[in-house]
């Protein structure tokens, strides 16, 4: 087929998503992440960081690590106090999408799946991870909340399929607290020094770690 007749023929099929579509949702969400960093230059910098973290975890689109590091960087002494707020706030935050899966999914499934696709809300998702929590259960909440794989369609998945509550809140804050206080203490203990490196590495070392966790585990497992 000619060139030009094969980008005819492919034009004739609309993408779901356009371009034009992506660069406005690209802005928005720079704009949405801007409106969530300048907070730590402001009093209410811990409030935030509280609400952003609970509300991350169902249905919010900027991950709390944007703001906890700069708070850790300006308070170095308080990084602790910081990463322990996160991570509160996370796992409640967590149990609210939990509830939102079981109990109101069915109602608004539809919905989120129509207006909430940009942030990980997809049907093609859950039925990922619907096959995922059959085999792995624990282990998929454990790397959700460690990882940079998405958390809030983790916690609402993990309703939809009702998986052991308890496993899940126990995966919910070993994982979550893990990871916020990973950043908040390297960001207190080296300060400026090492935000770029969090910045660029981190998702690929959160990755490495939760693969070579999980292996070990499961290498304990064979052999017994």
């Amino acid at each position: 087929m000619p060139s030009n007749e094969r980008i005819n023929s492919e034009s004739s099929y609309p993408s779901p998503i356009t371009n034009h579509q992506k660069v406005a949702w690209w802005h928005w969400h720079r704009r949405l992440y801007n409106w969530v960093v300048h907070f730590a230059d402001t009093p209410y910098g811990e409030r935030a960081l509280f609400l952003l973290s609970f509300a991350e975890s169902s249905f919010f689109p900027v991950p709390p690590d944007v703001l906890l590091a700069p708070l850790a960087l300006g308070a170095p002494k308080k990084w602790l106090r910081f990463a322990l707020a996160c991570s509160i706030a996370s796992v409640l935050g967590g149990i609210l999408g939990y509830c939102i899966g079981a109990f109101l999914w069915t109602m608004i499934g539809q919905w989120a799946y129509a207006h909430l696709g940009s942030i990980g809300l997809t049907e093609a998702n859950f039925e990922k991870f619907q096959v995922w929590y059959d085999k792995y259960d624990f282990w998929i909440v454990f790397t959700c909340g460690f990882t940079p794989l998405p958390y809030k369609v983790c916690t609402i998945s993990a309703g939809v399929a009702r998986i052991n509550f308890i496993g899940f809140l126990i995966a919910s804050t070993i994982s979550r607290s893990a990871r916020f206080f990973i950043v908040a203490g390297l960001v207190g203990w080296k300060g400026e020094k090492i935000r770029p490196v969090i910045e660029k590495y981190f998702n690929w070392l959160t990755l490495a770690f939760a693969a070579l966790l999980i292996g070990g585990f499961l290498v304990i497992k064979w052999l017994h």
